[in-house]
């Protein structure tokens, strides 16, 4: 077995870094690598944090382990369902957003043991770390729910999702063929990342309805297996207030157990009443799909939570059991809403609690379960939801944030994308606390 160490020269893009990073990455020979900081998941926590940590640890230092070709700015999937943006506009080539000063393995974990400080890859690499960040996401599992899959792949069909960029162009192919009859849209009975997403696809079919003149047509559904509309009351209230005003029907603790494309027919059951279940035809279905802990996190026991999240101290963010793990992002068992925002919060976090191990000191910096969820209600409108662990609301600007706004909508469409692209993932945005502090500054 050929031991090829992950410290690379420090001119990063020189052509011969480019070669010995590509030579990395090859996966013709299995190889050991060792690095300072391993990396596994290369979407905005990974990039964020590898970014701050290449840049203070210098060339080859990190490794980022991933096995995708293009990065996506998952939040865009909304619009490009509602028609507003394109699919292309939502993703980057991997290699043009991981920092340059890393080491990129384009391949997947297949085995954690944090016992000895190693990952195996499923090329059959080993990676021995001295540090590790887990940023691998959730898991969409579109194959728990019987009959959906096969409702997916009907060429032009009924059933969309805004959850995969393999779907989410069905959206609004499903939003022009509609005619009449009954649209739902479903949230399962699981962990969701975005958990607003599922409503503001909901609210930009009403719209597109109302200006395509099908509205009269057709009966909207909101069926969601949580017991609230919304997890924080001071927007759920403002959110009752729209359900009720576009005659949106929306039935509580319901949750989507089976899609039957040959009727168009889905089937629900009521989670209060476990035994109870109940059929709905459709003339188009948005699903979200169940999602949950990535399979190969699940399989570490001594790393995760009973339900296979990265067992992290949710204030810190460090690992429970061994000091040298963090996680970030969808993947860890910390309680904050799972939005991009979030990872935004946690990056500095996780940066600064990794270089106090590093040197040796108590890892002092506290995440406050930050998240923000730009509840796009239309194509012209935005509700801006921004709240802690407390599920306090936790606001950037001086106004009422409940209230529909076509300034939110401006920023969520056209200042969020590039302040994701071009900060966030250079390590170089940490989410709005400095703006909400200037913002509510009283002398």
């Amino acid at each position: 077995m050929i031991k090829v160490l992950c410290y690379t020269i420090k001119t990063a893009n020189t052509p011969l870094s480019i070669a010995a990073r590509g030579f990395a990455t090859s996966g013709i020979l299995n190889e050991n690598h060792k690095c300072k900081l391993l990396v596994v998941g290369g979407g905005a926590g990974g990039c964020s944090v590898a970014a701050k940590a290449s840049n203070k640890l210098g060339a080859g230092k990190v490794i980022v382990l991933e096995p995708a070709d293009n990065h996506y700015y998952q939040p865009m999937f909304t619009l490009i369902g509602g028609g507003i943006k394109k699919l292309e506009d939502s993703f980057r080539p991997m290699k043009s957003v991981l920092p340059a000063l890393a080491t990129w393995i384009k391949d997947s974990a297949a085995k954690f043991e944090p016992e000895s400080n190693t990952v195996h890859t499923s090329g059959g690499d080993t990676i021995e770390y001295e540090y590790l960040l887990v940023a691998v996401g959730l898991q969409l599992n579109y194959d728990k729910i019987p009959g959906l899959l096969e409702a997916l792949s009907i060429p032009n069909g009924k059933v969309c999702s805004n959850y995969s960029p393999k779907y989410v162009d069905r959206t609004y192919q499903a939003l022009k063929n509609f005619r009449t009859g009954n649209a739902v849209f479903t949230f399962p009975n699981s962990p969701v990342k975005c958990p607003g997403a599922p409503q503001k696809v909901l609210y930009i079919a009403e719209h597109y309805l109302r200006k395509s003149r099908k509205r009269k047509h057709a009966q909207l559904h909101y069926n969601t297996s949580l017991p609230v509309l919304f997890g924080v009351k001071h927007y759920a209230d403002a959110l009752w207030e729209i359900v009720k005003k576009r005659d949106i029907n929306v039935n509580l603790r319901t949750n989507l157990v089976e899609v039957k494309p040959g009727t168009d027919e889905a089937v629900f059951e009521n989670l209060d009443k476990p035994d109870e279940r109940f059929t709905v035809k459709y003339e188009l279905l948005h699903v979200t799909p169940p999602m949950g802990a990535p399979d190969v996190l699940k399989a570490c026991k001594s790393l995760v939570t009973e339900v296979g999240f990265v067992d992290v101290n949710k204030d810190t963010l460090q690992h429970q059991k061994f000091s040298n793990v963090f996680a970030i992002g969808d993947c860890s068992s910390s309680p904050n809403s799972k939005t991009a925002a979030s990872v935004a919060a946690q990056s500095q976090v996780v940066y600064k609690n990794l270089m106090a191990v590093m040197e040796g000191r108590t890892p002092n910096r506290v995440f406050d379960g930050y998240a923000s969820c730009p509840l796009v209600t239309g194509y012209n409108t935005c509700m801006l939801a921004e709240f802690d662990y407390s599920l306090t609301p936790l606001e950037t600007f001086p106004l009422d944030q409940r209230k529909e706004r076509f300034t939110m909508y401006l920023m969520k469409k056209d200042f969020m994308p590039p302040l994701y692209w071009h900060l966030l993932l250079n390590g170089l945005w940490n989410g709005p606390g400095l703006m909400r502090k200037l913002m509510h500054f009283r002398l």
